[in-house]
């Protein structure tokens, strides 16, 4: 039996309903996740969060991550900073979709004053129903690997 999918989730305070609403839906899939915070409505800096889910990726307690901010643009730009993240700045479905498929995305990010909790949660839903098709993008996504490696 393959061990559960396991999501790392955290916000800003401005992501703090679509967050609490992404953890209901993940545990009501079945996912194990670790809900990083914050957990009150007081002001906080992105990217203290991005941080802290990344670390859960990268250090392999967590398969994948999703992060939201008021927009999605801090905390992706925060994300893709650390080594080995390849975050997505989802605003549909089919960019959810592909950034699984053909950039193997390991972070979803989501703008919660950009596309509310509805299609928030149907952008989430795609992006973990999508996987990475390899074939010709695995030599797209080692070329990332080595921009990253490089800095």
């Amino acid at each position: 039996m393959p061990a559960p999918l396991r999501i790392a989730i955290g916000s800003d305070h401005a992501g703090l309903l679509l967050r609490a609403e992404i953890y209901r839906t993940l545990l009501a899939r079945g996912v194990e996740v670790n809900d990083l915070g914050p957990f009150s409505s007081e002001s906080v800096d992105y990217p203290d969060y991005a941080a802290k889910v990344c670390d859960e990726v990268v250090g392999g307690r967590a398969s994948l991550g999703v992060l939201v901010c008021g927009t999605g643009l801090g905390m992706s730009i925060a994300a893709n900073k650390r080594h080995g993240i390849r975050a997505v700045l989802c605003h549909t479905e089919f960019e959810a979709r592909m950034g699984r498929a053909h950039n193997d995305a390991n972070v979803l990010c989501l703008g919660e004053r950009v596309v509310g909790l509805g299609v928030g949660i149907s952008i989430l839903n795609a992006f973990l129903d999508s996987a990475f098709e390899g074939g010709r993008h695995q030599r797209r996504v080692d070329k990332l690997a080595a921009l990253d490696a490089a800095r």
